[in-house]
């Protein structure tokens, strides 16, 4: 079930994104985040941008949110969007089932243009970007340093 993040949520989200942290380079932080981390960045996001989760025999097991991508006014119609899984969930179809609500929500919106930040290589993202028809625009190389690895990021968009 999908559903609104609530603040109670930042405890699973925190589990959830700290798998990544500590285990991946798909994203750049490095110091995993306490559910008090987690409820601020709820309690910051803008009122008319999504943050849901998926919820499977009552667990949180992934999220997606929509964010600003810049902070200049021009960039007012433009939105990063994200989304994470639990680990042991990213095969079952849920990231492609958030990621659907959460387009479907931003497109209600005066959003007009979506861009996904993925750390590359990540086949799984890539392939979930371009199912909702994001092409590639960019890719910076070794623009981050994680795991004493340099980390290539691309960008991908869609306009609404």
């Amino acid at each position: 079930m999908i559903r609104d993040i609530q603040l109670t949520d930042a405890k699973a989200v925190a589990e959830i994104y700290n798998y990544y942290i500590e285990n991946t380079v798909v994203t750049f932080e490095e110091t995993a985040l306490k559910p008090e981390d987690i409820e601020e960045r709820i309690l910051s996001k803008k009122e008319s941008l999504p943050w849901v989760v998926f919820e499977k025999n009552n667990e949180v097991v992934g999220y997606a949110y929509a964010s600003e991508w810049k902070s200049r006014c021009a960039y007012k119609y433009s939105v990063e969007s994200t989304v994470y899984l639990k680990h042991t969930e990213v095969k079952g179809g849920i990231g492609t089932q958030l990621y659907k609500e959460l387009l479907d929500r931003l497109r209600k919106t005066e959003v007009h243009a979506v861009i996904g930040g993925i750390a590359l290589p990540n086949e799984g993202s890539t392939k979930l970007h371009e199912k909702f028809g994001f092409e590639k625009v960019a890719q910076f190389k070794e623009v981050g340093f994680k795991f004493d690895q340099w980390v290539d990021v691309g960008y991908w968009e869609l306009i609404l």
